[in-house]
Parts: C-alpha cells; sequence; structure tokens
C-alpha cells in the first residue's frame, strides 16, 4: 500500500483467516473462513480528546445526553425515561454471578462527560478511550471524521495481527510471561480488582503492548461497535457465511445482513456486534478479551466500557 498513511492508522493488508472460536461461547461458532480486503484502521479506540473535538466542531449530543423518547418505551414511567447511561459499580464483596444487576445500574446523568455520573469529570482521562457510546454516536463520528465502523469480520481480521486460529490476540498463552497484556479484571470479579485498588475502570490507549498489526487495546479496556447487526450463529446466519466444510469462502461478509432485523421484544433498536472485551471481562466471569468473542448490544446501549475505533476502506 503506498497511499500515505492516515493519522494514527495502521494499514491492515486483507487476506483470508479463521473466523470464530469453538472453544469458548456458543455465540463465537462456527469456526469458518472469511476473506477480507485491505483497510486503514484507527490504532487505538477513539479517545476522550478526539470525541471533544467532534463534539466541539457539530454541537452533537449522545444518546446519554438525550432523554429517551416515551414511545419507544410505551411501558415505562414517564418520569423514569431521563438522560443517563449504565454505570458498573464494584459490589462490597463475593457475590452470585447469574444477575448482572448486581453490579451494573442505569445513572442519571451519567454520560461521556461524566462517566461515573454526576460530579464525575474527564480530569486525567483525555488519552482514555471515550466511553457511554451508542451505535448511533460510534456512526455519527466515524461519518464526522471521514471513516466507517468496521464490519465484524474486518475486526476480528485485525485484532489477530496475523495469528490465525490462536485465542488471543498475542497468541495462545493466556498471559505471556507470567503478566497480563491487556486492561483486563484482575482478581474475582465482581468486587476483588487486584490493580486498580478495587475501582475498575478504562486505562490509557496503548499501555499494553500492541498486535502484530500494531494496532493497542484490540484486547480489553473497552468493547468497540462493529457496523454488523448481531446474529447468535455468525457462520449460519443464510447468506452471511460459509462454514469451514463448505468450498465457498465469503469475501468481508456483513454477518447481520444489510437489513435491519426485528428488535428483541421488549427493545427499542436491532442488536449490533460488539468485539475485543473490556476492563470489566474476567476469567471467573467473562473470558471474552479474545479476537473471536462476541456479543449483542441494542443499537441505544451506552455503557461505561463500551467505546469504539474506525476504519478507511481505499
Amino acid at each position: 500500500m503506498t497511499r500515505t498513511a492516515p493519522k494514527n492508522m495502521e494499514w491492515i493488508p486483507g487476506g483470508t483467516f479463521w473466523m470464530g472460536s469453538s472453544d469458548f461461547y456458543p455465540e463465537e461458532r462456527a469456526v469458518h473462513q472469511v476473506s477480507v480486503d485491505g483497510f486503514w484502521m484507527d490504532i487505538h479506540p477513539v479517545t476522550v480528546a478526539e470525541f471533544r473535538r467532534f463534539v466541539k466542531d457539530t454541537g452533537y449530543r449522545t444518546t446519554a445526553e438525550s432523554p429517551p423518547d416515551p414511545a419507544q418505551y410505551p411501558e415505562a414511567d414517564p418520569s423514569l425515561l431521563v438522560p443517563g447511561s449504565s454505570v458498573f459499580t464494584p459490589t462490597r464483596g463475593p457475590v452470585p454471578l447469574d444477575d448482572y444487576r448486581r453490579w451494573w445500574s442505569f445513572v442519571p446523568n451519567a454520560d461521556w462527560r461524566h462517566p461515573r455520573g454526576p460530579g464525575s469529570d474527564l480530569d486525567g482521562r483525555q488519552r482514555h478511550p471515550v466511553t457511554h457510546i451508542s451505535w448511533f454516536d460510534a456512526a455519527a463520528y466515524a461519518q464526522w471524521a471521514g471513516k466507517e465502523l468496521p464490519t465484524e469480520s474486518e475486526w476480528e481480521f485485525a485484532a489477530r495481527g496475523g495469528l490465525d486460529r490462536q485465542p488471543f490476540v498475542w497468541g495462545a498463552t493466556h498471559e505471556p510471561h507470567g503478566r497480563r497484556a491487556a486492561s483486563v479484571w484482575q482478581g474475582r470479579f465482581p468486587w476483588e480488582n487486584l490493580n486498580n485498588n478495587g475501582v475498575a475502570d478504562t486505562s490509557p490507549v496503548g499501555r499494553f503492548p500492541p498486535n502484530g498489526y500494531r494496532l493497542s487495546d484490540m484486547a480489553g479496556n473497552v468493547w468497540e461497535w462493529t457496523a454488523d447487526y448481531y446474529t447468535a450463529d455468525h457462520a449460519g446466519a443464510g447468506t452471511m457465511a460459509s462454514s469451514a466444510e463448505s468450498c465457498c469462502i465469503p469475501a468481508d461478509p456483513r454477518i447481520g445482513g444489510n437489513t435491519a432485523p426485528e428488535p428483541e421484544p421488549g427493545e427499542p433498536c436491532a442488536r449490533r456486534v460488539i468485539k475485543g472485551g473490556s476492563h470489566l471481562c474476567a476469567p471467573n466471569y467473562c473470558l471474552r478479551y479474545r479476537p473471536a468473542a462476541r456479543q449483542g448490544e441494542t443499537e441505544d446501549s451506552s455503557t461505561s466500557h463500551i467505546g469504539f475505533r474506525c476504519i478507511i476502506r481505499p
């Protein structure tokens, strides 16, 4: 690729790889081959400072800063339809892991400027990934920047950094040389975080070594939005991908297609794929800081552990 590199982006050469994993969670199956063309990708998640420039230039208001539309939540108490976002709070001690509401709560007026709610600010966080970002917010930033959100296939190919069929972005070992290689939970989730004095939070981008394509934070720190709609089986969703036994290798399939599916009952928006895991992922609860890991979040979701990065296709 001879084009001059856009600022803070790396060229991902493209190729064919094995997408997914059969060793961890059901939604990562079935393993199948996919081909992607080359593209430029942000070397790290969009930071607070970068998102601040976007807001200053456009006056944009995020989903978390806007009151929900009562028409989309007909059974909700109107007094509860206020601006805000979901914030993680460590529990005081061990708790059963079968109910996320023990550590997640909706906090009125929590947003990208106030990541832990009213009274919190961005002091010292300019190099942290911006959080409390919905899919709509990420797409708006990408359009302003002249970029796009990656497909799930593009994201996973880039995250692997040339290490095909390896469980982690750095290879086969969970903690190479006995040291953690990403901003992830250390200790027993959701109460004991041994590296953050009991307070779980994001870290500045680039604190840990980059992968083989010189991309930082492709595991842990924050989950990242992709362009794809979520399906529970990313290799068997009709026209989206071929199985490993097929003679046809799809070229950068849109896993969930290009047409918005019907939202799940009780949800106002369709779900999109998020990738990469976050600083809240822990082996005893959520071993998802891996390239194959994937989850679905509604497009209007915003939390203290979801961010994004962008790409440019030539």
